[in-house]
């Protein structure tokens, strides 16, 4: 059984893929910047993610998509707190005890998040920025989702280049796992994210897709991030809006490669697409 503690004594427990449901509290994310800016709005998306079967709500206030601005640190508090307040202050406990994920790499947005109800820390800068390593360790049972990023968010998809693609992000894992032990953080509470979008070609990202399943020797949770990303509209030349089928195909082979968590827009279109190949491998009972 694959678990991860969280806090507050809860357990993630990752045996079949789940979804992490995406909400963007930016006015300017590629996808659906503005669409979930105010908290009431972004209260009622958590709830039709969950309803549709979402897992975890990933909450972020800070675009990382090339050539996006910095945001202050002042800014993404007033985004990301309020909205982890207010799905916690939720009348109805599906919704007020939900698993959340903060999705930033600041020290001080991930200790205040952690301390107002959030579960997970999401950081595609993998905790190298100033005390979040730190911050991290302080949390007992807070996951931790290491991604691997090559370069910064600005410049990423410039030219990346690789010595050899497999190889160099499992040293990158490697390096950030040991950073994680000694800062105290225990390994089971390590989630991997190999970064598709994230400073790879289109020719990386579906390798990277193709052979999934090789990051699984690291013995911990892989998650797979690819919903509505360039890697999927620059292969079928499509808008960002128009990418739901290539985003369920590659959900889909993500899963069949051994993803435990399944980063995403489209929550329902997804379960149902996992559900349907869970039957065939697992079989239903005809009692």
């Amino acid at each position: 059984m694959t678990t991860v503690n969280l806090p507050r004594g809860r357990k993630l427990h990752l045996d079949t893929p789940i979804i992490m449901g995406i909400l963007n509290v930016t006015p300017d994310s590629f996808s659906d910047g503005g669409s979930y800016y105010q908290t009431d709005s972004a209260v009622i998306q958590a709830q039709t993610l969950l309803n549709d079967g979402a897992t975890i709500i990933d909450i972020g206030g800070e675009s990382t998509r090339p050539g996006a601005p910095d945001v202050t640190l002042e800014e993404e508090l007033n985004r990301v707190i309020p909205a982890i307040n207010a799905i916690r202050a939720h009348s109805e406990p599906t919704v007020s005890d939900c698993i959340i994920s903060i999705d930033t790499s600041k020290s001080e947005v991930m200790r205040q998040a952690l301390h107002a109800g959030a579960d997970i820390i999401n950081d595609v800068r993998a905790l190298q920025e100033p005390d979040a390593l730190s911050v991290a360790a302080e949390f007992a049972d807070v996951a931790i989702c290491l991604m691997h990023m090559q370069g910064q968010p600005r410049t990423m998809q410039s030219n990346p280049q690789y010595n050899d693609l497999f190889a160099d992000i499992n040293h990158f894992f490697k390096q950030r796992i040991d950073a994680c032990k000694t800062a105290g953080i225990k390994p089971q509470q390590l989630i991997l994210d190999p970064g598709f979008g994230f400073g790879k070609s289109l020719a990386h990202n579906y390798e990277l897709l193709k052979r999934f399943d090789e990051f699984n020797h690291l013995g911990l949770p892989v998650l797979a991030g690819l919903s509505r990303k360039s890697m999927i509209g620059n292969l079928l030349n499509r808008n960002t809006d128009e990418r739901l089928a290539g985003s369920l195909a590659g959900a889909l082979i993500a899963a069949q490669n051994g993803a435990k968590i399944i980063r995403v827009h489209d929550v329902k279109e997804t379960a149902d697409v996992l559900a349907v190949w869970q039957a065939c491998e697992q079989g239903l009972s005809n009692e």
